[in-house]
């Protein structure tokens, strides 16, 4: 089965091949035959009744410097595409949601991963909250008043923006921490959106797990270990990828939420999991492929496009 394929990206010179979640779908897009067209946000439209893209025909080879080739720039109608892929990263603003309003237009005829609607109402920091018995103590708040409230029971807690991504913004408060109404301060100055607060975790210091679900289903995990003197375990921050095992646990909690994303459309999600508890789910732009199909020689790609290749055939 050739399908169309079309990928709504950053831009694609500066990637690193060797952990780019994107470049590595697109690879396995390619070996089986789909036909790429890429795109960056900025150049999506919607233009008297169509959704078009500007943008180029693509190839990628795993060639560090030289990764990827591009045909003659062109217009084209994103409903004549059999897939879209909705990959560009966070910050989850008005320009993020507003793609996934025009890729509505053209969805679920023109399939696009992950479903843009859902997406744009799922944001990772909020879907948790419908399993507040997986995640730690939380509270999305604005008020100043209300998150000391929240410090004081909980005392060491982590303040982060709502719609931040990749570790920026993060901040680690001990118990009777001065800085809160400090920080505060500094994001009210960014932007009119709430905060977001939770209980310190101390096993993150073992590291954060970064949980894989391909159509609702785990395929596996990567542990990802803070750099020294560092609370964040991000890799964009230092976060060093170590191999791990799926827990019981783990797979409780995949069980648990499994079914909500497969009925809405997430084929790639990840999920962060600390200790015993849920913090994220990610269904924006998730990362974790490259490292997982190294540790434990999982093609996960391939898993990803038998789930596409299987929706496009229903």
């Amino acid at each position: 089965m050739a399908l169309k394929v079309a990928f709504q990206m950053d831009p694609i010179s500066p990637i690193d091949i060797d952990a780019d979640s994107t470049f590595r779908i697109a690879e396995e897009a390619q070996a089986r035959g789909h036909e790429l067209f890429y795109y960056t946000p900025d150049k999506l439209a919607y233009d008297q009744g169509k959704v078009v893209a500007r943008g180029w025909p693509l190839q990628v080879k795993r060639q560090k410097g030289d990764h990827f080739t591009l045909g003659d720039e062109q217009v084209i109608d994103l409903a004549q595409m059999d897939v879209i892929w909705l990959r560009q990263d966070p910050p989850f603003d008005m320009g993020y949601i507003t793609t996934t309003h025009i890729l509505d237009m053209v969805h679920p005829d023109t399939l696009v991963v992950n479903d843009p609607f859902w997406v744009r109402n799922y944001p990772e920091k909020l879907l948790v909250l419908q399993f507040p018995d997986l995640i730690p103590p939380t509270m999305i708040a604005r008020d100043l008043e209300t998150l000391k409230a929240f410090h004081a029971t909980h005392g060491d807690v982590i303040l982060k923006p709502l719609y931040g991504n990749g570790g920026a913004g993060v901040f680690k408060l001990k118990e009777g921490d001065s800085n809160l109404a400090s920080l505060h301060e500094l994001f009210s100055g960014i932007n009119r959106e709430p905060l977001i607060m939770q209980k310190f975790l101390p096993a993150v210091s073992a590291g954060d797990k970064r949980v894989i679900l391909v159509d609702g289903e785990p395929v596996g995990a990567i542990n990802r270990v803070p750099a020294a003197g560092e609370t964040r375990s991000n890799m964009h921050v230092g976060g060093r990828p170590e191999k791990v095992d799926l827990t019981d646990r783990d797979k409780e909690i995949c069980a648990r939420i499994g079914p909500l994303l497969r009925d809405k459309g997430q084929i790639f999600v990840g999920i962060d999991v600390i200790g015993d508890w849920l913090t994220e789910i990610n269904v924006t732009s998730p990362t974790g492929i490259q490292e997982l199909e190294r540790f434990d020689g999982i093609n996960v790609a391939e898993k990803i496009w038998q789930a596409i290749e299987g929706r496009r055939a229903a």
